[in-house]
Order: C-alpha cells, then structure tokens, then sequence
C-alpha cells in the first residue's frame, strides 16, 4: 500500500518542486520511502512520484518509481496472485531482478497489456509510463478498492491517490454542485462525482491512456454486470467455505505482520478464523465505547462476542476503549477523508489502525464487502418486507405510519432503537421497489432534500435520483435481492465503505485489506440466489452456513452489529455547541447552499426527540468544515498525530 501522484506536460515552470508538492501531501501514504522519476525530454515531460509503505518485498530495490528497460512505473497496492503469475512470465522468458509484486505488474503490462489487468487479483491504482512513446498508462483494481483521481489541464494530465495532492497544483477550484447535492442525498460522493469541479475518479475496472498531445481516454477491462449478471444459479455452502478460505489465505502473503478487525459479528470473525488456520500468530483488534454513550445510541456490545470468538480460536485480543474529542478530532478527520464523507465510522478505523501501528502491526484484515455482496444489511430485507407491506390496504398504512411517526426516539438518556428502525422503515415501504431501496439508506427523501437546499442546487437531485434507476434497473438479475447487492457493488460499497476505509487507515500509515471483495468471492457472491442470501428473517444465509462449521452457533446467528459509533451522545452532548456555532451561520448558508430555516428546523426536530436526525447533523458538521478547508491555504495537521483522543487500550492474550 502506498501513494502515487504524477505530471504530465502539465502547465507548470519546475515540474519536479509540483510533483514533490503533490508527495508531501499523500506522505502519510507511505513512510518507508518516497522517490521521484523526472523526465524534460521529447515526447513528453513528465513527473511519476511514489511513498512507499513497505510490505511485500521490503529492499530498497523494490522502491519506487520503478524503472526497467523504458517503463517507469508507480503503483499503489497489492497483487495476491503475483507469484503465479511471475511464474508464467519465467516460463516465458521474462527474468527479474526483485521479489516483489510491483516488478511483476510492470512485466505483466509489458508482456500482454491491458489483457493481463483481468488476471490480476488484488487491490491496485497504479501509473504506466512507456519512455519511448511517451504514453501514460493508468489502471484501477476491478471493484475500486484504491482510489486514483485525474484532472486534465489543455494538454497536460495530473493525477493521485488524494484529491488533496492534486489541489497543489489545481491552483483555484470550484465546488461541484452535484457533487454536494450527492453528498447530502447520501452522505457521501459517488464514483461518477468528484466534489471539486474538472476532477475525475478513474473508475473501478478501467483503464486509460493518454498520448502527447491527446486526451485521456478511458478503457473498461472488468463489466460487474456483463462479468457476474444473470448466473445466480446457486451454491453449495461448502464450495462458498473453500472459496473464502483460498481467499483469506491470499491476502495473507506479506513479509509484515498481519493482524485482523474482530467486531465479534459473522463476517469479521469468519476472516479472523480462517486467518488463524494459516497464521498461529495472527492477532486482532476491536473497539468500543464508553457505557453512557453506547447507552444512549442503543448499541449492541460487540466487545462480549469479539472476546469470544478470541478465546475459541487462540488470537490475542487488543481491545480499544476510547472517548473522542470529536470537537477537536472532526478538522483533521474531514481533511483525511478527502472528500465530504459522513459516515463517523470512520473514526473507529484511524483509531484502530492507529493503536495496531504504534504496536508494529501495517496490515489488517477487514470483514467489509460481505453485507453488500450476500445481503446483510437490515435494508436489504426490509425492503423485501416493504414489498409486503405495499399489498396492505392504504387506509391501514396510513394508520400505521402516523401512529410511528407521533413515537420520540429516545427517553431520557436512553435512545429508543426499534423506534429509529420503525420511522425509517415507514419513510420508503410504501414506495415502489427502486425508490424504496434508494430511500432504505439515503439521508433524505428528494423533495426534502430539494427543500434543504438553495433553489439553485435542487435541480441537481433529480440528476442524482436518476443515475441511481438507471443502475438499479441495470444490474443483470431478476430478483430483487442481487439487484440490491449489484447495485450496492457500484455505488454504496465503492462510493462510501473502500472510500473512508482508504482514507481513514492510510491517515495513520496502515493498509486494510478486504477479503470478501474479491474477484473470486464476487463470482460467487452473485451465483447465490436471492433465496439463499435473505431466506425468511435470516440474513446472509449461504454465508452464515458456510461458516457453520468454523465459528460458534452464537456468532453465526447473532444479530448484525454496527461498525458504528454513539452519534446521538456525540450529536447532543460533545458537538452541540459547535452545531449552534457553525452550521446556522456558516458557509453552507452563507454562500447559498442550504436554507437557514430549513437547516433549523431539522436541528428542533432532533434536539426535540420527535426524530433522529443526529446523522443528517453530523454530515451536515463534516461538510461545513469540509466547505471552511476548500478555502484555507494551509492543509489541516494530520490525523495520525492527532492527540485529541481518550484512549485506553487493554490486551488479552489467548
């Protein structure tokens, strides 16, 4: 795991001090290392830079830019099957000078090009540049695990890992307005939006080139739908098992230590047990929080089941109990995330990447990817109730839905849960089965988000509900399940989970791996039938019975736990003052994004009981500062050496 940037024939005097500039904003990316590769010669100028976080492979000769025989190349990732595929290159002639994947990647592209991106199996962004022709070549892994942004400028090319790279050299920018429409309807920006305007995110499973003098133009190696529509046909529960164990066993190859997330929940305790039967060694990390915090956010106690799954299997345990600053934490978080991302969930993984760095520990194994590809998110089967509940008479919906919506979310100190799911649920079941799935996880239904926002800015919503049919109704299956995760695929699991995950471990130098988002757990993913990933109330079923046999009954059949944190005690207590200080005032309504009345309207509802709006404050906080940073000429300090965290860390051994 590392981070890259690059320059070509872009508009600049010194294109080494632009492209140094750009590393010394990603070097939090890579540690161990940062090198330069700088040509001023026909046909093209141009600039690679590269910070390295060592993990396979961890001589200096495997630094990069790499450099060999006319291709100079930099690349940010891991390829898990680079052994085989370095052995079929030997077997073809092909010798090399290191052991590490990088070298392997640079022979593949030489050897068969784009058709090889298809082989490849692992995590990647990478840039290609051929010395002799000047062409650039860039490249992004199948589900867009990494990140790659890319700004052209007249004839020249920029691109990075972080957005905040590029603004280095962008100079003046501009604030996309879909982008911030989007970033409301969903808390986050999807991969076809950039937040700034004239940046682009190469999207998952393209490649692109870009010749001296021309555009870039993009290429698509990997189709989600074209490659796993239309085969649910099934699978065998232990065929799934096998799957999973040759996949985890696969993102295990490192010459660091590996350690794993253990939330004590099915799909990361699942990673953890197959982990341990490669490595004897292998340990995990866990989070929790104060009582009265999880008390009023009605949180499940994941740290009970994670010692479980710790004491059955032998894994030392590290347990990390903290109490945030947020008031202090949230600038720096903002500035990591890169873009405006409202998911706080964030926070838990710097925070734990964090404790298992200071503990020596680069890589860990994460159980993301699993809800969205075998149907595990509570939205998934309560949409499948809504299209039940759409059969009942309308007098009796109505009924209903006000007698739910008269119910407060919380009492006191103690946050009502069922009612929080109750007054979702009934906010989209009436809906027809697209708009209910888009509503089942969006912030805001479009004409209340229309309301929110200046009028300017509300025709962009539509744009927004638009793209999400066209996906939805495009996803290559008949039943409704797969279309939820295919489309969870494209959108929700790339546009927010990859994303802060990205950002987030890499903000405290450490690289997260994701088993379950992998081309051969994908495939089988989507050979599942509907049926067998919801079947009744079980949620995640064909999964649930592929770990059976590994993990405990008790683990297996526990309700789904959150990767989350206690917001509504944050929201009310920490962050209240800085609510009234900067959202009624600040530049989101100042400079004409979204309504004061409406904004105070949603903040009286919240602080009132009537509902839960502590999400919609929260990401409404985190754009604001994001709005406030867009336009200071001094980066944010960096999350990693952020002290503003009450951390206590307690280690159990096996």
């Amino acid at each position: 795991m590392c981070g890259i940037a690059g320059l070509v024939d872009w508009p600049t005097t010194d294109l080494a001090v632009a492209a140094r500039a750009m590393s010394d904003r990603i070097a939090h990316r890579g540690p161990d290392g940062d090198g330069l590769y700088l040509t001023e010669e026909a046909p093209v100028r141009a600039a690679l830079v590269h910070r390295r976080l060592a993990i396979i492979d961890l001589s200096t000769e495997a630094n990069q830019p790499f450099v060999k025989d006319g291709i100079a190349l930099v690349y940010n990732g891991e390829l898990y099957n680079y052994k085989q595929l370095r052995a079929e290159l030997e077997s073809h002639g092909v010798r090399f000078r290191t052991a590490s994947d990088t070298e392997v990647v640079l022979e593949a592209w030489r050897f068969g090009g784009e058709a090889w991106l298809r082989r490849f199996r692992g995590m990647f962004a990478l840039a290609l540049l051929e010395q002799a022709t000047g062409r650039l070549v860039l490249a992004r892994d199948h589900f867009g695990i990494k990140p790659l942004f890319v700004a052209e400028r007249g004839k020249g090319l920029a691109f990075a890992s972080e957005l905040k790279a590029l603004r280095t050299v962008l100079g003046d920018v501009e604030v996309d307005p879909t982008a911030i429409a989007a970033s409301l309807l969903y808390y986050w920006v999807p991969e076809s939006h950039c937040a700034i305007r004239g940046v682009e995110k190469l999207p998952a499973g393209c490649w692109a080139e870009k010749r001296p003098g021309q555009p870039l133009r993009v290429h698509r190696y990997f189709d989600p739908v074209e490659e796993l529509g239309h085969r649910d046909q099934g699978i065998e529960a232990e065929e799934l098992t096998a799957i999973l164990e040759d996949s985890v066993s696969a993102h295990l190859i490192a010459d660091v230590p590996v350690s794993t997330f253990l939330s004590g929940g099915l799909d990361s305790s699942l990673v953890t047990a197959l982990a341990r039967r490669e490595n004897e060694a292998i340990d995990a990390y866990t989070i929790g929080f104060r009582p009265e915090d999880q008390k009023l956010e009605a949180m499940p106690d994941d740290l009970a089941h994670a010692r479980i799954v710790a004491r059955q299997f032998g894994v030392k345990l590290h347990e990390i109990e903290i109490a945030p600053d947020v008031v202090g934490m949230l600038p720096s978080m903002v500035d990591a995330l890169d873009e405006p991302i409202g998911d706080p969930a964030a926070m838990n993984t710097v925070l734990i990447c964090r404790a298992a760095r200071e503990a020596g520990v680069k890589v860990l194994l994460s159980g993301m990817g699993a809800d969205e590809l075998f149907g595990g998110y509570r939205k998934h089967y309560a949409c499948l109730l809504a299209a039940r509940y759409r059969k009942a008479p309308r007098a009796a919906r109505a009924v209903l839905e006000g007698a739910v919506d008269k119910l407060p979310v919380a009492v006191g100190s103690r946050g009502l849960r069922s009612v929080r799911f109750a007054k979702r649920f009934v906010s989209f079941a009436s809906l027809a089965e697209e708009p209910a799935f888009r509503r089942s996880y969006t912030q805001y239904e479009p004409a209340e988000l229309q309301d929110l926002l200046q009028p300017h800015l509300a025709p962009h919503v539509q744009t927004l509900v638009d793209e999400h049919a066209r996906i939805y109704n495009s996803t290559g299956f008949d039943d409704p399940v797969n279309r939820m995760c295919m489309t969870d695929l494209q959108l929700f699991l790339v546009g927010l989970n990859l994303t802060y995950t990205d950002r987030s471990s890499m903000a405290a130098s450490t690289e997260v791996r994701v088993p379950y988002v992998d081309i051969e757990v994908a495939r089988a993913a989507f050979r599942a039938t509907g049926a067998q990933k919801i079947n009744g109330r079980s949620r995640k079923d064909i999964l649930k019975r592929a770990a059976a046999g590994i993990l405990p009954d008790q683990i297996v059949n526990r309700p789904k736990g959150l990767f989350s944190v206690p917001l509504r005690a944050w929201v009310r207590r920490d962050l209240a003052e800085m609510v009234d200080d900067l959202l009624p005032n600040g530049v989101l309504v100042n400079d004409g994004y979204i309504r004061r009345e409406t904004l105070e309207q949603l903040i009286r509802s919240d602080r009132s009981g009537a509902a839960d709006r502590s999400k919609e404050i929260w990401h409404l906080l985190t754009l604001e500062e994001w709005m406030r940073q867009i336009n200071r000429d001094t980066p944010v300090g960096a999350l990693s050496s952020d002290a503003s965290v009450d951390v206590a860390t307690r280690t159990s051994n096996p």
